[in-house]
């Protein structure tokens, strides 16, 4: 076995409660069940690098969008031990707001992006008030000049940011949605950011309501799971569950360690 690595999903922000109806493009007409939606940051630890992925907002961001934000997740690292100024690689899994906030924070850092987004959050289908919602000018204005300092390596399809740690394109969400795949003792663990927010979108084959090509999205699906292995080795991107099943890995912030095995098993 090549390198492998440790996972942590540091949550910074809760927002609840949200019906069925936000959750599912098509939403079961007998769930009725609220659920709180959780914003996560994750780190991954090992062969003597940390390597951060997505970066989530900020508190000016959280007063635009109404939303709450607990903590910022460069203040979330902090607690955890880890402070941005060490962090050399960061992949951003797509330039919606509460993914690539916080560019400014990371001084030594380079960013992971597929091209397809840089492309899509520049491109025609940001005069669309619909599909610009999501994204914040000043989040992509930020890449862009990352870009103009030539600190962005970008992949198409797939690509390695470190042995053991790879990209791979989905779309569906936003065009250029990547998750990442990483080695880990248990075995490759699958952060599948949103392709797929809640565990239930993607077992239920479900879409969120917020898609760009519910096509990909599906297909993304498939490419998730095969890339896992196992359904115990996939992580949603905004599922609170993963807070209860996985084991806490600090006492100062909410941190949660996706190498090791989970309480409950999605297998059948």
């Amino acid at each position: 076995m090549g390198n492998v690595y440790e996972i942590y999903a540091l949550r910074y922000a809760t927002m609840s409660p949200r019906t069925p109806h936000l959750n599912f493009l098509i939403p079961d007409p007998h769930e009725t069940t609220a659920q709180d939606l959780d914003y996560f940051v994750w780190l991954i630890r090992g062969g003597g690098r940390d390597i951060l992925v997505d970066t989530g907002f900020n508190a000016e961001e959280a007063k635009a969008r109404s939303r709450k934000l607990t903590l910022n997740p460069v203040d979330a690292l902090a607690d955890f031990g880890v402070a941005a100024d060490t962090i050399r690689d960061v992949i951003v899994t797509h330039l919606h707001y509460d993914h690539a906030g916080n560019l400014d924070r990371f001084p030594n850092a380079r960013f992971h992006l597929q091209d397809r987004e840089m492309s899509y959050a520049t491109g025609r289908c940001m005069c669309n008030g619909m599909l610009r919602h999501p994204f914040s000018v000043e989040h992509v204005t930020t890449m862009v000049r990352h870009v103009y300092g030539e600190r962005v390596t970008f992949h198409s399809g797939e690509g390695e940011v470190a042995p053991g740690v790879t990209v791979h394109r989905v779309g569906g969400h936003s065009d250029g949605l990547q998750v990442v795949r990483v080695e880990t003792a248990r075995g490759p663990v699958v952060l599948a950011s949103d392709a797929s927010h809640y565990y239930a979108n993607l077992h239920k084959r479900s879409p969120f309501p917020i898609v760009y090509n519910v096509g990909d999205m599906a297909q993304g699906w498939e490419i998730v799971e095969r890339l896992a292995g196992h359904p115990d080795r996939f992580i949603p991107g905004h599922d609170p569950i993963v807070s209860e099943i996985y084991p806490r890995a600090s006492d100062k912030v909410d941190a949660f360690a996706l190498h090791l095995a989970p309480s409950r098993s999605f297998a059948k």
